[in-house]
């Protein structure tokens, strides 16, 4: 099902879909790779948000394998009858000794990296571990392979994290690091969607964004990193 009329009739199309929302989305913590669960609101957000995507008749779902996006994927699997494969290249930033902090404490305490962060600057490095340049490359490597997986015209769902899925996008469509701040992350358990352009007389192949941060009108809004 091609759901717009301007893009090729064999082109392929990726749904990034954030998790769920956790007791540390709404307490306002910075989880990175911190292993958290979804909690009761992320689980239903999960359930009626993989109800919509289940219409964009996905072919394959892969996932980051940290609990709160595996838990997420697991739903649309369910839904649509298709496994789950996984892949710690599509987890969050490692944010190093941000993890677990309050956003107010990390303002705090390292004022000049947190506001270089906030502001987009891709090669500040969260908590001294990973920068977003980094993220972008690990999850492009991800996505590419997963997307050489299916056929013309069917559809990838990445299963993923605010921060890693703008990073991705930002690195996918190959944006200049100093414009990646200019992708807004997504709320909880809402999604973007990209399709594949294609010019087959140069044999080039590049990637639109054709929907951003999209999600059910009543699911709550929570801070959009992790």
């Amino acid at each position: 099902m091609t759901r717009y009329p301007h893009a090729h009739p064999a082109a392929r199309r990726i749904v990034f879909w954030r998790h769920g929302r956790t007791e540390w989305n709404h307490s306002g913590r910075f989880q990175g790779q911190e292993d958290i669960d979804l909690d009761e609101t992320g689980r239903e957000q999960a359930v009626r948000a993989a109800e919509v995507l289940m219409l964009r008749e996905p072919s394959l779902i892969v996932s980051s394998d940290l609990r709160r996006a595996a838990d997420t994927a697991r739903t649309l699997g369910e839904l649509t009858g298709l496994p789950v494969l996984y892949d710690p290249r599509l987890r969050e930033t490692h944010a190093g000794s941000w993890q677990g902090l309050s956003f107010a404490e990390i303002d705090e305490q390292f004022p000049d990296d947190n506001a270089a962060w906030r502001g987009g600057d891709p090669e500040v490095r969260a908590g001294g571990a990973e920068n977003r340049i980094e993220v972008g490359d690990r999850m492009l490597g991800a996505v590419t392979e997963a997307v050489e997986r299916i056929g013309p015209a069917e559809t990838l769902v990445v299963v993923s994290h605010g921060g890693s899925i703008r990073a991705a996008l930002a690195a996918l469509m190959g944006l200049p690091p100093e414009r990646w701040g200019a992708l807004a992350g997504l709320s909880n358990c809402h999604w973007s969607e990209v399709h594949e352009v294609v010019n087959r007389a140069e044999a080039l192949f590049s990637w639109q964004l054709t929907e951003h941060n999209v999600g059910l009108g009543s699911l709550p809004e929570e801070p959009l990193e992790g």
